[in-house]
């Protein structure tokens, strides 16, 4: 087995870089995976692009990846041998998916058994897992509602798929990329806002009479769509704050807006921690089944050698980009 590794590192804010580093040593627990793939996800983009909750002393090669796939190259524990197909799913402060032979705790990881569909739409399953347990952990009926979902990207995209599946009788989604908002059609989405040219706000009291969507979903991160969300939400509505926020600063709200609708608003994360790893087995079952077509969101796929373009990508929406991964 190699002793170093390629990595992507976060070597300044803002800047990634391919390194090769040595690999780091396995403790009791651990498996060494060698990657094959691995996703950038928007809560990554906000800790190497705007260095939201993060310190140079994070900055380990391979971080902060948290998505990704690849094979079991090396066992310190039960239940994992070398061969063994993966779904990587670590917590942040853990997360070394960008190194190419990354160690992993077992208890981080889903042994794949006879994947039935490819490695690279299987990946997609970890961001799905991370919706179904938001909406797990707080659930909130639509069946016959009007949903709205605040950005596109992955996760919006599968907000979108998971309300239109619950039964949403309309879902109004918002972004500043056309890519994005055409392919959100094949997610659920009916009606598709640029938010380049129109007042996403606007539009859902428009189409509501004045009233707002029954349940508004901030699935961005950025601090105008956090103060939008309380606007475009109807009296006794629920908002779910999903993105992580781009800025550790207090973000304004309008409170008395919030207050006088009598608004529930709520927010979660933590899926890696979840027992067993439910939602991501959840998930995974989901796109095996073909019940969500992930394919779309296969648009670029970039060697870890140019990880600072893919990050580019990944946070201009350039060049028609739905979700950028990086392969080894």
């Amino acid at each position: 087995m190699t002793c170093r590794t390629r990595a992507g590192q976060l070597v300044a804010p803002g800047r990634m870089e391919c390194v090769e580093v040595p690999v780091e040593p396995l403790r009791d627990g651990d498996v060494r995976v060698r990657t094959r793939y691995a996703s950038i996800c928007g809560t990554d983009l906000h800790v190497v692009k705007y260095g939201v909750e993060t310190d140079p002393s994070d900055w380990a090669p391979g971080y902060p990846g948290h998505e990704g796939v690849g094979q079991v190259v090396e066992s310190r524990t039960d239940g994992f041998a070398p061969g063994d197909v993966v779904l990587v799913v670590p917590p942040l402060g853990e997360s070394r998916c960008y190194a190419e032979w990354q160690r992993v705790r077992a208890s981080s990881t889903i042994r794949l058994d006879a994947p039935q569909a490819p490695l690279e739409q299987l990946l997609m399953a970890q961001q799905l897992g991370t919706v179904l347990f938001a909406a797990h952990r707080y659930p909130y009926d639509v069946t016959g509602r009007t949903v709205a979902v605040i950005g596109q990207g992955s996760a919006g995209m599968f907000w979108t798929w998971w309300c239109k599946r619950a039964g949403a009788a309309r879902v109004i989604v918002g972004d500043r990329s056309p890519t994005r908002l055409a392919a959100s059609t094949g997610f659920g989405s009916d009606v598709r806002v640029d938010v380049r040219v129109d007042d996403l706000t606007e539009v859902v009291m428009d189409l509501t009479d004045g009233e707002g969507a029954d349940f508004v979903v901030e699935a961005v991160g950025r601090r105008e769509a956090l103060l939008q969300s309380v606007r475009m939400c109807r009296a006794e509505g629920r908002v779910f704050w999903f993105g992580l926020p781009d800025t550790t600063e207090p973000v304004p709200i309008d409170f008395a807006q919030f207050l006088h609708r009598k608004l529930t608003a709520v927010t979660t994360y933590g899926a890696q921690g979840e027992p067993g790893l439910a939602s991501f087995r959840r998930a995974l079952e989901h796109v095996r089944r073909g019940d969500v077509d992930v394919r779309p969101l296969l648009s670029h796929v970039v060697p870890v050698e140019e990880i600072d373009r893919a990050f580019e990508l990944a946070d201009t929406c350039e060049d028609g980009v739905l979700k950028v991964s990086v392969a080894f």
